[in-house]
């Protein structure tokens, strides 16, 4: 039987994430890491697309990303690309994921800015943290929300998040690193749990 199609709509926001395989560590060090990201980038030279924020895990990794071609065939092509590369360099037989990418649509401003928060807060919210401060772990796109003078990668879309900060926050990169950095309330802590058991 063939997998079944993604529900996919062109426009719309997914949070996505891609697993190793039995949740092992795919991505060991700064080179395989930096080398997700170029699988990122290539697949922007052939298909249209736009990431808001990011985070490469040691065995994982998030992206919230709206595309005008089908994510299926976007994520098909980093995974394959970076699939290729693990095999070569770690002499490695046999599928490296553990299933097909999880999906799920965010279909609001405040679910973008919830879901994104998760995702540029995943290194330290570890049992043990990888890192004391957002801005030290340099494997995700908070640092070009804390540093938006930097060159950028084409695909990031740093604008379309500080749109979706409530009033109390200043609506430029500043006010979205606070965001970022503010304890969540408790509904919004709740929605995020609901929402990571479904993803997983």
């Amino acid at each position: 039987m063939p997998p079944r199609k993604r529900n996919w709509r062109p426009g719309a926001y997914y949070h996505v994430i891609m697993r190793g395989n039995n949740r092992a560590n795919v991505y060991n060090d700064d080179q395989d890491k930096y080398h997700l990201m170029r699988c990122l980038a290539d697949a922007h030279e052939r298909f249209r697309f736009r990431i808001l924020a990011y985070c490469v895990m040691s065995n994982h990794y998030h992206i919230l990303i709206t595309s005008d071609d089908e994510l299926s065939k976007i994520m098909g092509l980093i995974n394959r690309r970076y699939s290729d590369y693990y095999s070569k360099r770690y002499r490695h037989v046999g599928r490296i994921y553990q299933r097909r990418y999880y999906a799920k649509a965010v279909n609001t401003p405040a679910g973008l800015l919830i879901v994104s928060r998760y995702i540029h807060r995943n290194p330290i919210e570890t049992r043990i943290p990888m890192v004391k401060e957002l801005t030290d772990y340099q494997h995700s796109s908070f640092n070009f929300y804390a540093s938006p003078d930097q060159p950028m990668p084409d695909y990031l879309d740093t604008e379309r998040l500080l749109d979706c900060l409530p009033t109390s926050y200043e609506r430029n990169a500043n006010g979205y690193c606070l965001y970022c950095l503010q304890e969540l309330g408790e509904q919004d802590e709740e929605e995020m749990a609901v929402w990571m058991k479904e993803m997983t």
